[in-house]
């Protein structure tokens, strides 16, 4: 039979402190799963626009596009993607034993170029924008 253990109140609330790479890792992947697949739900609902025709669709599109935050939210869109397809790469080739001794290093190196990544594609997302770059 198990003993149960409890932790306390005060180790359930202080124990990110002592989370490795490779947990945050686990958190961020899971996390940014999580986000793509309510990406998928919301981009399927503006996808049906197109039932009511071409015209429904394209204004649909371009009232988006006109939205500031919608344009912040493509480019959390994108570092999302782009974190989540690096970490995943790591994980294969990790599960394939390449690596095995600097996961924490390709952690870190898949957040610093989804950071790049992401900070370089901000220009391409504000282009035509009127509201910014006029």
């Amino acid at each position: 039979m198990s003993q149960s253990y409890n932790r306390g109140l005060i180790e359930d609330f202080g124990r990110w402190r002592e989370f490795s790479a490779g947990m945050w890792a686990w958190i961020f992947h899971k996390f940014t799963g999580w986000m793509l697949i309510g990406y998928l739900f919301t981009h399927i609902a503006v996808l049906s626009s197109f039932l009511a025709g071409p015209e429904a669709y394209t204004d649909t599109i371009q009232g988006l596009e006109g939205l500031l935050l919608i344009r912040m939210l493509e480019v959390g869109l994108l570092a999302v993607a782009v974190f989540h397809i690096l970490n995943g790469i790591r994980l294969l080739l990790v599960d394939l034993g390449i690596g095995l001794d600097s996961q924490d290093k390709s952690f870190y190196a898949s957040l610093i170029l989804t950071g790049i990544i992401t900070v370089a594609s901000v220009p391409t997302f504000l282009d035509g924008f009127g509201g910014v770059l006029g």
